[in-house]
């Protein structure tokens, strides 16, 4: 004869998930990693702004021209031999959208070959 249970065995996998998923609502609730803005704030609209870059910066055109204060550079070495050991430590860049990340790979390595100890991608930075 078999005997009947008056209390079923239950998987405790329904529980875990439950337990996940308290969990997971308390972290999205409680963490926040920054404060929101205030919601009174209007962000001030740069759309028809014109861009320029940095006036002590090299700018890599999308072909790969170079140009530094509004001048063509021939090459990295022509533009690093006419710095002074100061600007040469830190050299910023500016790449062209449509440049290739080759070229600009090719470009921070010649730098680096002619003496730059750092160099800094200035790149466009947008609040979403």
């Amino acid at each position: 004869m078999r005997r009947v249970c008056s209390s079923s065995r239950r998987e405790p996998t329904i529980a875990l998930i439950n337990i996940v998923f308290l969990m997971l609502v308390f972290f999205m609730v409680a963490g926040t990693l920054a404060q929101p803005l205030d919601t009174d704030l209007k962000l001030v609209s740069t759309a028809d702004l014109e861009g320029r870059p940095p006036p002590d910066a090299l700018v890599v055109h999308a072909d790969g021209r170079l140009s530094y204060r509004g001048f063509e550079i021939a090459s990295a070495t022509e533009y690093m031999e006419s710095q002074d050991a100061a600007a040469q430590d830190v050299v910023r860049l500016v790449p062209d959208r449509e440049l290739p990340a080759q070229e600009l790979v090719k470009m921070a390595r010649s730098l680096r070959d002619n003496g730059a100890k750092s160099i800094l991608v200035v790149t466009e930075r947008a609040l979403q």
